[in-house]
């Protein structure tokens, strides 16, 4: 039975949120306030539209921004309008997505399969019971650590730690 793990989407999505904050120069987590300032709001209105080019799932974003699914869907429908004629929402959007685009293609990936396997078991140890199927995929390179439902989540923990410092995407399958 496959499932999709959203553990990682919701930790990419908080870092959109905190480069938009802190870009300019607002208090981290503000984007989730119930404040219907015109300025948080096209902060939030941008960083939903990075999300979603980023294939976060709108739940996702919606949680993270204590805000309705529906929400998500209106701020990708008014993108293109506001982006075409609001100067401040094309500036902040472009600065923003800049600045994201930069952060992620510094962080560095891995080029070979064997490589990310030893590096990731530098913090995890595989279990024996094959009962969760970890995928991970960096650049090029996959591998798949396979662990117990009694230990899952300490691998998890343990392989975001390892992964930290790389571009990365996690999967998970129940086995």
């Amino acid at each position: 039975m496959p499932y999709r793990s959203n553990l990682y989407e919701e930790d990419k999505f908080i870092s959109i949120c905190n480069l938009t904050t802190s870009l300019v120069g607002l208090k981290k987590g503000s984007l989730a306030y119930k404040s219907r300032k015109q300025e948080l709001h096209v902060l939030r209105s941008i960083a939903a539209v990075i999300g979603r080019l980023g294939d976060i799932h709108p739940t996702i974003i919606a949680k993270v921004l204590k805000r309705s699914r529906y929400s998500v869907y209106h701020y990708e429908k008014v993108h293109e309008g506001h982006y075409a004629s609001w100067g401040e929402y094309r500036d902040k959007f472009n600065l923003i997505l800049t600045a994201y685009n930069d952060l992620t293609e510094i962080m560095p990936q891995f080029t070979d399969c064997l490589g990310m396997k030893k590096h990731i078991l530098n913090f995890v140890r595989e279990s024996r019971k094959e009962q969760v199927e970890i995928l991970l995929t960096s650049g090029e390179a996959g591998c798949k650590i396979v662990t117990s439902f009694q230990d899952f989540s300490h691998t998890l923990e343990n392989i975001k730690i390892a992964l930290k410092n790389y571009s990365h995407s996690i999967k998970i399958n129940l086995l």
